[in-house]
């Protein structure tokens, strides 16, 4: 199959990359972005673009260059992350790219919980008035992030309450935006997609599954704001990430990201993965919590 380019950035992470090799196998032309091209993977068929960060305007053209298609995952969390993007999206525009499909976040909104959230819908509403064809991929929080968040104590804290998470997984993430990408069609054009896991679940029921597959007590402890930033003081991080990290808890604790959609499934063709599911095929994700991890 052979077809029009696509630009990938992102290409080094975890969504791109898998991305990237999805698009190469069908035979689609494909170039790879990222800030540094040594971390690039190797991707057989697809083409390294120079440096590109996303703040560099100048950088961004060049990359961009004779792409039809620009697959945007957001950059890395930053004080100016709607800046870098607002400079990506315009170099895009500036080369004539002609369609966008950008990696955003379920409940994206002006006024959302989540504060890293508030970056996306401002990073949406600049590609919706830059008058080019575009997607938004609005994923809920990665499945791979629960065990990760959870210490080698056995203990998942947050003040996310007793509401509910539809977690998805990078391979769902990655199947149902290669989809997008390979359709030529305007079929996508203006869409949100919301891609989520199969189902809803309290973090306290994560925990218990991760219990059953460790053979291990795992808890979850809810925290009250306060407790949140203060069991996260010692990470030496700025404000604004703990903000970031305080407020995805307080995000489920809403509902905001409780609501199940259908569009992994109905995108790829087969169903989203559970949480069950992923832990059986991704043992490395929990290997910190058994005994001798």
């Amino acid at each position: 199959m052979i077809g029009p380019l696509t630009a990938v950035t992102g290409a080094s992470g975890a969504v791109g990359g898998r991305v990237a090799r999805r698009l190469a196998r069908t035979g689609v032309p494909v170039r790879l972005l990222g800030r540094d091209p040594a971390r690039l993977p190797d991707v057989p068929g697809a083409d390294h673009a120079p440096a590109a960060p996303y703040g560099d305007g100048e950088a961004m053209r060049r990359a961009l260059d004779g792409a039809h298609t620009l697959f945007l995952v957001s950059a890395h969390e930053s004080p100016y992350r709607v800046r870098e993007h607002t400079t990506a999206i315009d170099a895009a525009v500036a080369v004539g790219v002609e369609r966008i499909v950008y990696v955003s976040f379920q409940g994206a909104a002006p006024d959302a919980t989540f504060t890293f959230a508030r970056d996306h819908w401002d990073t949406e509403a600049h590609i919706r008035t830059a008058e080019i064809r575009h997607t938004f991929l609005r994923d809920n929080w990665y499945l791979a992030g629960l065990p990760a968040m959870t210490g080698t104590d056995g203990v998942l804290r947050g003040p996310g309450g007793d509401g509910r998470v539809a977690a998805v997984a990078h391979e769902d993430i990655a199947d149902a935006a290669a989809a997008v990408l390979l359709d030529e069609g305007t079929d996508h054009d203006g869409r949100v997609y919301d891609l989520t896991g199969p189902e809803a679940f309290t973090l306290a029921e994560a925990a218990d599954e991760l219990s059953r597959v460790t053979g291990r007590p795992v808890v979850y402890v809810p925290e009250t704001r306060e407790e949140a930033y203060a069991s996260r003081a010692g990470y030496g991080a700025e404000g604004w990430e703990v903000a970031g990290w305080v407020t995805s808890y307080e995000a489920i604790a809403n509902g905001e990201l409780a609501a199940v959609s259908d569009a992994v499934p109905t995108l790829t063709g087969r169903p989203a993965q559970s949480f069950a599911q992923f832990l059986v095929e991704n043992p490395d994700s929990y290997r910190h919590l058994l005994p001798g991890g």
